[in-house]
């Protein structure tokens, strides 16, 4: 039923989202030129590596500059209100469509950091018993993290979602994220 959902929830939603990504692709490539998706590696269930969509938000990295930079100092303008929108993240339902995510699950993380956290936090290889999702649990009750104790608490909330899984969790999370999307409110 979940994937039932997944697939006609994704191709409607990229259906109607399609006349505002195309605009969104557009303004990318006149702006900033080169590809307008972002595609980057991430780990699935059971830790398979998929190709995550999205659009581009970032300049390509400064010539000369060695070593990385925070995404602060990448980010383009139209980048920042992408990412402010979630509208960024419309081409990720067409990696919903081919199965490799869901709509709802833990957010899928890069293999590095996977690898790394699995290391250094007890259970986290426990939310890869299912597909990543565009939203989750974790996104609605704890803000962007970007520490190995900001990972370890999101795995409290990822792994009590895969304990409670079901439809009604399911549409609720759907049902808060629209409200975090639309109105600003809550985690992100």
């Amino acid at each position: 039923m979940k994937r039932f959902l997944d697939v006609v929830g994704a191709a409607v939603l990229l259906a109607l989202t399609a006349p505002l990504i195309a605009v969104a692709a557009l303004a990318l490539r006149i702006r900033h030129g080169g590809p307008v998706l972002f595609r980057q590696r991430r780990s699935g269930r059971g830790g398979a590596p998929f190709e995550l969509l999205k659009l581009r938000t970032m300049s390509d990295p400064r010539p000369g500059r060695e070593g990385p930079e925070f995404d602060a100092e990448r980010m383009h303008r139209l980048g920042g209100w992408l990412r402010a929108t979630s509208i960024d993240e419309l081409p990720e339902l067409i990696n919903v469509l081919r199965g490799e995510m869901s709509f709802v699950g833990p957010r899928p993380e890069r293999p590095q950091f996977v690898d790394m956290l699995n290391r250094e936090v007890r259970y986290y290889s426990v939310r890869h018993c299912m597909k990543p999702g565009l939203t989750g649990w974790a996104q609605l009750r704890y803000p962007y993290g970007a520490s190995v104790n900001d990972a370890a608490e999101k795995l409290r909330y990822d792994l009590f979602y895969v304990k409670n899984h079901g439809l009604l969790f399911d549409l609720l999370i759907m049902l808060q994220t629209v409200e975090v999307v639309m109105f600003g409110r809550g985690a992100r």
